[in-house]
């Protein structure tokens, strides 16, 4: 069976007033009818969010971010598991920084863990801990932190589901005209260069964070999928029927 690895973006699964419950239960319905295909890692954003619902604290500072996602985290998985129990589906929470994947004690652990639990059916739901570090312990975003998941987990594929439909050959915001690249191989110096331009304030990073992890993937000979998590059809399309109508697939050549 393959594995494959699940990230799912914050504008994805929160408002500023409430968690998106409907999105929500659609990605749990996703993934859990991909379980009978793949086995399947979800790397969830979100917590920062999530804590926001319940108590609108400033962001930008240091020490209020980690209080949104301490008060987060627990309603994140509240969330899940609520949604998650409607298909019978027992998960489990992994929190991850860096420093995970830079020792190979570390590494053995965490990949000891992701290993008995999907030989459990359990469903690891990954996470990095922003709560109790700091900045340089951190990936600083989750396409990266999924990226590396993938690949020490040896996943088949890691898909990532955002707010856009895919990569485009131009800003489409500016560009009406712009079409999104179905297949990229290779991904140049100028283009990890851009700015940040997350769509959300609870995102990370935009279009770079995912080109940085693309980069990464196609380094280590995997593959990565980037499609729209509002709507999950073209997600379905290429996990469940093996058809590739809208998204961006990266891969090495």
């Amino acid at each position: 069976m393959k594995r494959i690895v699940i990230k799912v973006g914050s504008s994805v699964l929160a408002d500023e007033k409430a968690i998106a419950k409907s999105r929500m239960l659609n990605l749990v319905g996703l993934i859990a009818q991909a379980r009978k295909k793949y086995e399947v890692i979800l790397v969830t954003s979100g917590a920062v969010a999530a804590g926001y619902t319940a108590v609108q604290l400033n962001k930008s500072i240091p020490t209020s971010k980690k209080v949104l996602a301490s008060l987060g985290q627990p309603i994140l998985m509240s969330a899940y598991k609520n949604l998650f129990d409607i298909y019978d589906v027992t998960i489990s929470q992994v929190l991850l920084t860096e420093e995970d994947f830079d020792s190979s004690v570390h590494t053995k652990i965490v990949q000891d863990i992701i290993e008995r639990t999907l030989g459990n059916d359990i469903l690891p739901i990954l996470n990095e801990n922003d709560i109790s570090t700091t900045s340089d312990q951190l990936f600083g975003d989750n396409d990266q932190l999924s990226a590396h998941v993938a690949h020490y987990t040896d996943a088949d594929m890691l898909i990532i589901l955002s707010d856009i439909d895919g990569y485009y050959d131009s800003n489409p915001k500016d560009n009406p005209k712009a079409k999104i690249r179905k297949i990229v191989s290779e991904i140049t110096k100028e283009e990890l260069e851009q700015s940040f331009t997350p769509n959300s304030k609870f995102a990370s990073g935009g279009i770079v964070t995912k080109l940085k992890a693309a980069k990464y993937i196609i380094q280590n000979n995997r593959e990565m999928f980037l499609c729209n998590g509002y709507d999950l059809s073209s997600a379905r399309e290429f996990l469940i029927e093996g058809v590739h109508n809208k998204g961006t697939l990266f891969r090495a050549n």
